[in-house]
C-alpha cells in the first residue's frame, strides 16, 4: 500500500474503503444504498477523467459515449437470458410478473414489437457473460482509440477536441434512439431479470451488486494511482503543462494523449456496465450530451486533479441532486447549477483543493498541538 499511495494518500484510500465497505452499508436502507451504488458508477467517468482532463489536459465532453457503451453492452447479454425465459409463456404466468407472452418467443420484447423475427447478428456475442465482459473492457477504449488516434495525430485539442467529442454524443444518441427494434430506442433496453439464472432484482441481490461496485471502484482507485506514479502518469502530466517541450524531448505527445484518453474510456465503460447491474436498465439519456457534461462536473466538484476528489464529487452532486429532485422537483435543476458555479468559482480545484488548502493544515496544526 505504501508503494502506491505516498504520503497522506493511503489514508485517504482507507478512509474511502471504510465508507463504502462499513459505514455506507450499515447505515442505509436496501433502498438508499442501491442509489449510493449508481452514484458509485459515475465515480468511475470521473476518475477516468482525472487521468484525461485532470493530468493531461484533455477534456472530454462525450464520456457519456463510453459510459452507454458498457452499459449497453451488459443490458444486452441480460436481455437475451430474460428473452429465453419468454419461450413458452402463457398469459398465467405473464399475469404473475415472471415472463412476457411474444408473437416471436426467444427475442427482446422491443425486436417483437418492431415486429422483427430474428436477433441481429452483432447481438451474437451477448449470448456468452465470458465475452461479454472482454468488450465491456475493451470495446470503449478501441473506439476511442480510433477517435484519439485521428485527432491527436492530427494535434487537434483544447475546445475544438471537446466539441467533437460532444458531437460523438449527441450522434450516438441519435442514433440509439433512430434503432429502435435493434437497441431500443428511446425507452432503451428494460425489464432485465437475472444474470446466469440469479435475479438481480432482489434486495440481497441488490446489497451484493453494490458490494461489487464498491470493491472494483477501490481496485480502480489503486490502478489509478499506478497510472500516475508511474513514467506514463508523469509524461501525461508533462504533456498537460508543457506539451512542446515533451515533443522537442523525443517523446510522441499523440500516444501519450491517447493512452490517457483511451484510460478514461476503460473506466467509464466498466462504470456503464456496473450501472445497468446497480439499476436493470439503460437507455439513450444516460449516453447524450447532458450526461456527458454531468460527469465533467462529477470530477470538477470533486477537484480534477484528485482521484479521491473524483469519487467524493460523484457522490456529493449526485446525492444533491437525488435531494433536491425530491424536494423541489421544479427548481432542482437551477439547485445543481448553483452548486456548480459555486464550488468552481470558490474553490477552483474543488472538493479536492478546499481540504488541501484550509482542512488539511488545520488537521496536522491540531495533530502537532495534540502531541
Amino acid at each position: 500500500m505504501n508503494k502506491i499511495f505516498h504520503g497522506d494518500a493511503k489514508y485517504h484510500f482507507l478512509v474511502i474503503a471504510v465508507l463504502l465497505l462499513i459505514i455506507f452499508p450499515v447505515g442505509l436502507d436496501v433502498f438508499r444504498l442501491n442509489l449510493v451504488g449508481k452514484y458509485l458508477t459515475y465515480a468511475f467517468v470521473a476518475i477516468g477523467l482525472v487521468i484525461c482532463w485532470g493530468a493531461g489536459g484533455i477534456l472530454s465532453l462525450g464520456q457519456g459515449v463510453f459510459f452507454g457503451v458498457g452499459g449497453y453492452l451488459m443490458a444486452m447479454n441480460l436481455k437475451l437470458e430474460a428473452a429465453k425465459a419468454d419461450i413458452g409463456c402463457t398469459r398465467a404466468l405473464q399475469e404473475t410478473g415472471s415472463c412476457i407472452v411474444q408473437s416471436t418467443p426467444g427475442i427482446p420484447d422491443f425486436m417483437d414489437w418492431a415486429s422483427m423475427t430474428e436477433i441481429p447478428m452483432f447481438w451474437g456475442f451477448s449470448h456468452s457473460l465470458f465475452l461479454t465482459i472482454v468488450m465491456i473492457l475493451t470495446v470503449p477504449a478501441i473506439l476511442a482509440f480510433i477517435l484519439g488516434i485521428a485527432m491527436f495525430r492530427r494535434r487537434v485539442g483544447g475546445v475544438y477536441f471537446a466539441i467533437i467529442t460532444q458531437a460523438m454524443a449527441a450522434l450516438l444518441s441519435i442514433l440509439i434512439i433512430g434503432n429502435a427494434g435493434y437497441i431500443g430506442g428511446f425507452n432503451g433496453i428494460t425489464d432485465l431479470r437475472t444474470l446466469k439464472g440469479w435475479d438481480i432484482r432482489t434486495d440481497d441481490a441488490k446489497v451484493l451488486i453494490y458490494f461489487v461496485t464498491a470493491v472494483l471502484l477501490l481496485i480502480g482507485l489503486i490502478i489509478a494511482q499506478i497510472v500516475l506514479n508511474s513514467k506514463l502518469g508523469r509524461v501525461i502530466v508533462a504533456v498537460r503543462g508543457q506539451e512542446d517541450r515533451v515533443r522537442f524531448s523525443g517523446y510522441s505527445v499523440a500516444n501519450f494523449k491517447l493512452a490517457a484518453f483511451c484510460f478514461g474510456a476503460f473506466m467509464a465503460g466498466i462504470g456503464g456496465a456496473l450501472f445497468t447491474m446497480n439499476v436493470g436498465f439503460i437507455h439513450a439519456n444516460f449516453v447524450g450530451i447532458v450526461p456527458s457534461i454531468e460527469m465533467v462536473i462529477f470530477c470538477a466538484v470533486g477537484g480534477r486533479f484528485s482521484i479521491f476528489g473524483a469519487v467524493y464529487g460523484a457522490l456529493v452532486v449526485n446525492a444533491a441532486k437525488t435531494v433536491f429532485s425530491e424536494a423541489y422537483p421544479e427548481l432542482w435543476l437551477f439547485a445543481m447549477g448553483l452548486i456548480f458555479v459555486g464550488v468552481v468559482l470558490a474553490f477552483q480545484d474543488g472538493l479536492a483543493g478546499f481540504y488541501k488548502q484550509s482542512i488539511a493544515p488545520r488537521l496536522k496544526q491540531m495533530w502537532s498541538s495534540a502531541d
